[in-house]
Formats: structure tokens, C-alpha cells, sequence
């Protein structure tokens, strides 16, 4: 980005003679034909609203199409104040030509309807560099008779975040201090430029330690907060319990920490409030029914009220009641609405013109969804609205943040892997485009994380911290966006008709085939209206053709993620048989080790068998032995009685 250090408004100036704008709003072909007619528009629109004001003029002829734009480029821009628009000119300038400054003809500053000049600073001092700044080559100033342009180079740090300079594409941010332990499912808000991260899950235990990023410095540093029992006026240095699938919103000064899982479940939610400006922590006492205690819902600030959907309960029971707590009273309030959309949890919300609740994705314990529900907050009734543009993948914790009209959607998962795609959907025309993808397993396509929006010296930032994709990560990363995007959404936003109209760019060619300027001076515009007929005309069937080439390459890209679909789910059918005969194998070698085993034991039955049949046989031989020799004995006996009867000799009494 280019970067000067001329002092404002004659910066702007500098940028307006280097557009080909002149007094009066003049403009000069052989500058202006360099930017994009869109572009041109918006350039233009900011110049006006810089020097003129806000529009006041009527709105042209409709038939007129150029100044029709060109009314609609500055009507747009509603009361934006005359500073404001000059910086916004500049920022613009320096994305279409970052190199500028370095080109800028000889100029000597005049004033403009009524705006005078201030003359530049002669030496303007080189910015002190940071730790985290980002150092750019910056010419020296404009000389003060405007004769020259000196091109020696001075160093500019950038700090903070305004150290990403790539626009709509995630950059890794270089930290200081602590990181904290790596995460998912805590929450985040940003307040007074600096990023809270609270609670969270890590390896299956719940945190409760609150860090602060500061986004001027990008250091984190660790909260010491105190907890402040509600009746009680001590405060006491335990932490606050730990938690995680909370949400954290913030609200003035001070954020919430709403609902959440627990160690120690209570029966209700519970709300926290957090002051940064004392460190302390407090339980807010709140009115009417509470919902029940819950995790992974959302909750969404829509105006002063917080409005919460679904999520689970303690014993993981799928929710898809609706509650909204009054912030002025403190009451929770039991809604029922119409059609209801399924129960859920770890889905994303937003809030649209503070009327509409957008509901996006989430999952049951088995399913992730991609379906938008849309609850009209004065009607209490859902409905699910027709989509346009690429149709988003289903997923479950992923983490959305809403900037203007449009509602980005990071991360998530779908029960295979990370969704890898930053999607942006705009919330007024419910059309989604994909606005950077990542490869490999990043942190950014993680479930868990969580994406928060910050605007940082003028330029709106995404930034994203933790999630689980196989591991955790404490990482941050951060998406600078693009400007002349938003303002483009914003002067739609504010177009008077109320209708949506598109900036179509009024081109024409001339001999040698170059796009010459648009005519912003509605005094040297000669464009009749047969030939802006028949432009549009070409410019329409222009833009069919880009659209139908545009749908082609869908239908292709669908074609392909059904293709990779079936191919994933073969692969995951095979997986399962391969699991399967795996469990067979594994059975069989358990039956052979079995059968192994009482083959082993028969055996030694048949062993221990083989000698009881000894042991029979030795006895059987000692019992024959025995009676042969008491059959013998007995003879012995019977032979020795008679000798002595004839001898004389008595015979034995006992035997008698």
C-alpha cells in the first residue's frame, strides 16, 4: 500500500489531481481511464461527498444511465463526513495503484468549493517502528511551491494489524508475549481493540483463563481476573468456573459470557459479565424463566436484546428452543415461534437491518446441515428462504462474523474433515460466494475456532483463533478486506429508491479499441440515449455470457464434488470392510488360540491318564502279590496245626 507522508486534506488533494479530478469536479480523461468504470463510480461519489457534502441535488433523468450512476455513486454515501471521504478516496486510490504517490504530476493545491488548502508539512517524521511493524519504502513530501516531487525513500512502520496488507486472503499473525494454551470452543469479542479469548476446551478439560490480544501491538497478555460473588461487595482471586461452547458478546465497554458446558452443570444458564476496566468477574442476576443449561448455542446481540437458540443440554440432548433476554431489565423471555427448525447445536447466527435471525449449518449427534433458516423477529415466524449462488457444504462449528450486509462463515466440519472455504453470504440478497480457500491441515479449517471482526485504523479485519482438526491450535490468523467492496455494499445500502440497484459501468470504445472514461462532468456528457440503449444492450448480453460461462463452471465444480463424494464414499465402504474381515482375522486367530490351548490341556489329561494306568497296573500287581501271600500264609497255617495235634501240642486258642 502506498503511503505518504503529505498531510490532509492536501493528500487528498494530491490523490484527486493524480484521478484527473479538477475544480468543480472536472475531470481528465488521460487520468481517469485508468480505473475500472466501477471504480470511477466510487472515486467519484467520494470526491463530490469531500468537497460538495452530502448529495443534495435531485436525482436525474432516469434515462440518463451515467448520471443516474453518478448520483447514485454519491447519494449513497449518505451524511459520510467530508473527512472521512477524503481518507476513503486515498485508501481506494492506493489499492487500484499502490505506487501512486511516487507518479503524482507537478500540483500545486487550490482551494475547492469553499475548502481551503493547508499548506503541507516540509518534514514529517519517519514513524517510530514496533516489534510487529511492517516497514514500506515512503517518498518524501510534495514541495510547497508544488514545482517538484522529490522520490527519496523514507521508512514507515506499520503496526498492528495494519501489518497485513494482502486483502481477502488469511494471513498468519506474528505475536508477542504468551500464547495462550491451544483451544476450542471458547469464546472471543473484541473490545476497545483488543480480542478476548475466554474458556475453552483442551484435551477434554474446560479452561478458565481469560487473554487479551492487543490488536495496536498484537501481544497477548494474561488477564488476572477476579471473580465478585453477587452478595457479597469482596472480591476474592479464585477464577471463574471453567466452561466451554459459550458465547461471548460484547456490550459497551463490558462483554457477556453466556450459557456454556460445565464440570459442575447447574440447572439454568448462567450469565457472566465482564468488566475490563476493573478485571472482575460477576454473575448477573436475571428475571423471568432462564433457559436450561446448555452448550454450543448461539447467541446474538439484536439491539439491546441477546437472542438464543438451540444448542445441548447437559446430558447432550439436541435443543431448539428459542429465548431472548430484555439487556435494559435483565429478563429471559420464553418464545415460541412458527415453524421451527430442527434441533441443533454448534451452528452459526447473525442478525440482519436488526429484524431478521439467520441461522446457518450446525449438526446432531450424527448429521451436519448446510440449510438456512431465517426467524422474522416482529412476525416470531422461521422460514427457509431461497438461495442464491453456490450452495455451502454442510458443517458443524464453524464461526461466522457479520460486516455491514454480508456474514462471513469460517471453518467448521463435517464429520470427514475441515471445511477449507471462507464463505461470505449477503444477508440482503441471500446470495453466497466463496471469498478464500485454504489447503492442507491449517487451523482455518478447524472446528471450534472462533472469528471475530475488528476495524483497525479505517480497514475491517477477520480474525480467527483456535479450533480442533486433529490438534489444537493457539494460533491467529486474520483477513483484511476489501474496501471498495464495502462501500459499494453500503451505497446500495443507502440508495433512496429502496431498491437494489447494481453500479453497472458505462463503457465505451473508441478506434483503436481502449475503454475510454466515463463523462463525470454532466455538462460535457453528450451520450444520447439510443447509443446508452444499444450499450446496455451489449453490455447485458455481455454479462449473460459471463453468467452462463460462470453457471458451466459450476455445474462442473458439481459435478466434481459428487465425483469426489462417491469416490470418498467407496473409500469409506472399503474402509469398513477392510475393518471387517480385519475383526474376522482377528476372531479366528483368538478360535485358533483357544482351540490351541485345550489341545494343550487334553494332552496333558492324556499324559496324567497314561500314568494312572501305571499306578492301576503296579496296584493291581501288589494286590495279587498280597493275596498270594496270605493264601500261602493260610496254607502254612493250616499244615502246622495237624503236626502239632499228632506231636502232642495244643493247637493255638485264636485261632479257635
Amino acid at each position: 500500500m502506498a503511503s505518504s507522508g503529505l498531510a490532509y486534506p492536501d493528500r487528498f488533494y494530491a490523490a484527486a489531481a493524480y484521478a484527473g479530478f479538477g475544480a468543480g469536479g472536472a475531470t481528465s480523461s488521460s487520468a481517469i481511464s485508468r480505473f475500472q468504470n466501477d471504480v470511477a463510480l466510487l472515486l467519484y461519489g467520494l470526491y463530490q461527498q469531500a468537497t460538495v457534502g452530502p448529495c443534495n441535488v435531485p436525482k436525474p433523468r432516469a434515462w440518463n444511465p451515467v448520471e443516474q450512476s453518478k448520483w447514485t455513486s454519491w447519494h449513497g454515501l449518505g451524511s459520510m463526513p467530508s473527512a472521512e471521504a477524503m481518507r476513503l478516496f486515498v485508501k481506494i486510490l492506493e489499492e487500484e495503484d499502490p505506487g501512486w504517490y511516487s507518479r503524482v504530476p507537478e500540483f500545486n493545491p487550490e482551494p475547492v468549493v469553499d475548502i481551503e488548502m493547508h499548506k503541507p508539512k516540509e518534514d514529517p517524521k519517519v514513524i517510530l517502528a514496533s516489534t510487529n511493524g511492517t516497514s514500506v519504502p515512503e517518498p518524501k513530501t510534495i514541495s510547497e511551491n508544488g514545482s517538484s516531487v522529490e522520490t527519496q525513500d523514507k521508512v514507515v512502520i506499520l503496526e498492528g494489524l495494519s501489518a497485513v496488507s494482502v486483502h481477502e486472503e488469511w494471513t498468519p499473525l506474528s505475536v508477542n508475549g504468551q500464547r495462550p494454551k491451544p483451544r476450542y470452543e471458547h469464546g472471543a469479542t473484541v473490545v476497545q481493540d483488543k480480542m478476548y479469548i475466554f474458556g475453552g476446551n483442551h484435551n477434554g478439560r474446560y479452561l478458565s483463563d481469560l487473554q487479551a490480544l492487543d490488536l495496536k501491538s498484537l501481544t497477548w497478555s494474561k488477564i488476572d481476573a477476579k471473580f465478585q460473588a453477587g452478595s457479597t461487595d469482596s472480591s476474592k482471586s479464585a477464577q471463574v468456573s471453567s466452561c466451554a461452547g459459550h458465547s461471548l458478546i460484547s456490550w459497551g465497554n463490558k462483554f457477556f459470557s453466556v450459557a456454556g458446558h460445565t464440570k459442575d452443570p447447574s440447572e439454568n444458564i448462567t450469565v457472566k459479565e465482564f468488566d475490563p476496566h476493573t478485571c472482575t468477574w460477576s454473575i448477573v442476576k436475571t428475571y423471568g424463566k432462564p433457559p436450561v443449561s446448555r452448550g454450543g448455542q448461539s447467541v446474538t446481540l439484536v439491539g439491546t436484546t441477546l437472542v438464543l437458540f438451540g444448542g445441548e443440554d447437559a446430558k447432550r440432548c439436541l435443543l431448539n428452543d428459542l429465548h431472548i433476554l430484555d439487556l435494559e431489565t435483565m429478563t429471559w423471555d420464553d418464545v415460541d415461534a412458527i415453524g421451527t427448525p430442527p434441533p441443533r447445536s454448534d451452528h452459526a447466527a447473525a442478525c440482519h437491518a436488526d429484524r431478521y435471525l439467520l441461522i446457518f449449518g450446525g449438526g446432531s449427534h450424527a448429521t451436519c446441515f448446510n440449510d438456512l433458516h431465517v426467524l422474522d423477529l416482529q412476525t416470531m415466524e422461521w422460514s427457509r428462504p431461497k438461495q442464491q449462488g453456490l450452495a455451502p457444504s454442510p458443517r458443524a462449528g464453524h464461526a461466522g462474523a457479520t460486516v455491514g450486509e454480508n456474514w462471513y462463515i469460517v471453518g467448521g466440519g463435517n464429520n470427514k474433515s475441515g471445511v477449507s472455504e471462507t464463505l461470505v453470504l449477503n444477508m440482503s440478497t441471500l446470495t453466497w460466494s466463496v471469498v478464500s480457500s485454504v489447503e492442507g491441515r491449517v487451523p482455518l479449517a478447524s472446528e471450534g475456532m472462533t472469528l471475530v471482526h475488528s476495524n483497525y485504523n479505517g480497514d475491517d479485519y477477520l480474525i480467527s483463533f483456535g479450533g480442533y482438526n486433529g490438534r489444537y491450535s493457539n494460533e491467529v490468523f486474520a483477513l483484511k478486506l476489501t474496501l471498495k467492496s464495502d462501500l459499494q455494499s453500503k451505497t446500495k445500502e443507502h440508495a433512496s429508491d429502496g431498491t437494489s440497484s447494481v453500479l453497472e459501468p458505462e463503457v465505451e470504445l473508441s478506434h483503436d479499441g481502449k475503454i475510454r472514461e466515463i463523462a463525470m462532468d454532466s455538462a460535457d456528457s453528450d451520450l444520447k440515449k439510443d447509443d446508452a440503449n444499444e450499450l446496455l444492450v451489449a453490455l447485458k448480453a455481455e454479462k449473460e455470457e459471463l453468467e452462463a460461462a460462470l453457471n458451466r463452471e459450476q455445474v462442473q465444480t458439481i459435478q466434481l464434488k459428487e465425483e469426489i463424494a462417491e469416490a470418498e464414499a467407496r473409500n469409506a465402504e472399503l474402509t469398513k470392510e477392510l475393518q471387517t474381515v480385519r475383526g474376522q482375522l482377528a476372531a479366528e486367530q483368538s478360535r485358533c488360540f483357544k482351540l490351541e490351548v485345550d489341545v494343550a490341556e487334553l494332552r496333558q489329561k492324556l499324559q496324567s491318564m497314561d500314568a494312572l494306568e501305571r499306578e492301576l497296573e503296579l496296584l493291581r500287581r501288589q494286590k495279587a502279590a498280597s493275596e498270594q501271600a496270605a493264601l500261602e500264609a493260610k496254607q502254612r497255617q493250616g499244615s502246622s496245626g495237624m503236626w502239632g495235634w499228632l506231636v502232642g501240642t495244643p493247637p493255638d486258642k485264636s485261632e479257635s
